[in-house]
């Protein structure tokens, strides 16, 4: 059976009477004009059946966020919210990339929602699991995290990579919830707390769990995409990894450190086996050590540079202080009014 962490139910004793929320969904989207019609009438339809059975309040919402895309998205997002009031769209005035696209949603949904919650606009998160989170939201937890209970629906390739990916972040130290892909709730409280952080280089699967929290876990099935295909290339997913490690743990500059001590002392011990051979006459010739060890210690150097390099390119982009994101265009109304 599935090793799960415990979920937290000790926030009920320590939460204070909760009234029903405004709830917003915030959707991230990024050339998603296949489905994003499908989105908005499935979450919209969700959002009035849990406000007809009481457990969301009048004005929650969807928002959307139009992270530049390139194809029809913000055209039709526009015209869902023209059609009805329940929907909101946020555009950005460039690609931001999919954490900086969650976070100005959020920061925005803030202003309005009791709390919020990220899903992605392909409708592979189970969005009937918002029963559960709401559930955990009224029993005390600011953050509650949509974990999958299994990668079936993920190929071989994938479903190895990401298996390895989270074993390495535990590894180096930085404390991912597996198999949790930026579908959780937040409450106004957490998401106040959440800005004031003001780092550029943003990784919030690992920066959201060590705020402290009061936390739950609800687990969903994926489902198949709606329609399009996913615009998360390798590349992404590889340029996310290497943000996820570098912005929560610098054991990687440590195990350097410290395989570097190791060379040190494997050098030295090949020194003095070098100086008693010359000593006694034993000058054996070495070419092939000698090219393996220069080969290996290169390696290594490059290794650790570019490593380094990671982490300076992170002090010198921080250091730069460029907002995360800059806001276009946002389209918000009341309900039976007139655009904002």
């Amino acid at each position: 059976m599935e090793n799960r962490p415990d979920r937290e139910h000790n926030t009920t004793d320590r939460a204070e009477k909760r009234r029903i929320p405004i709830l917003y969904l915030v959707v991230p989207c990024y050339n998603e004009e296949e489905v994003i019609e499908k989105s908005a009438l499935v979450m919209g339809d969700k959002l009035k059946k849990l406000g007809r059975e009481g457990k969301i309040a009048a004005g929650s919402k969807v928002m959307f966020v139009n992270d530049g895309s390139r194809d029809r998205t913000l055209r039709l997002l526009h015209e869902i919210a023209d059609r009805d009031a329940m929907f909101s769209v946020v555009s950005l005035s460039g690609n931001y990339g999919h954490q900086s696209a969650i976070l100005a949603g959020m920061m925005m949904a803030r202003k309005y929602a009791d709390a919020v919650v990220t899903i992605d606009a392909d409708l592979q998160q189970d969005i009937e699991a918002l029963d559960q989170f709401l559930a955990s939201y009224m029993s005390g937890s600011d953050v509650v995290y949509g974990v999958r209970n299994d990668r079936h629906s993920d190929g071989i390739f994938k479903k190895g990579t990401a298996t390895a990916y989270y074993k390495l972040m535990h590894l180096l130290g930085s404390n991912v919830m597996a198999n949790h892909a930026d579908y959780r709730l937040m409450s106004r409280k957490a998401l106040d707390a959440l800005a004031e952080y003001k780092e550029t280089n943003l990784f919030l699967r690992g920066l959201i769990p060590t705020m402290g929290f009061p936390s739950d876990v609800v687990y969903f099935d994926v489902k198949a995409r709606e329609a399009g295909h996913s615009k998360y290339t390798f590349s992404k997913m590889m340029t996310l990894a290497l943000d996820g490690i570098t912005s929560m743990s610098v054991r990687p500059l440590r195990m350097i450190a410290v395989l570097g001590f190791i060379f040190f002392l494997f050098f030295g011990g090949v020194g003095v086996t070098v100086i008693v051979d010359w000593v006694q006459g034993n000058n054996v010739p070495g070419y092939t050590t000698t090219l393996l060890v220069s080969l290996l210690t290169g390696g290594v150097t490059l290794i650790s540079l570019g490593i380094i390099g990671e982490y300076v390119g992170k002090i010198y982009m921080e250091t730069k202080h460029r907002p995360r994101y800059l806001i276009d265009t946002f389209v918000w109304k009341e309900e039976n009014a007139e655009e904002k």
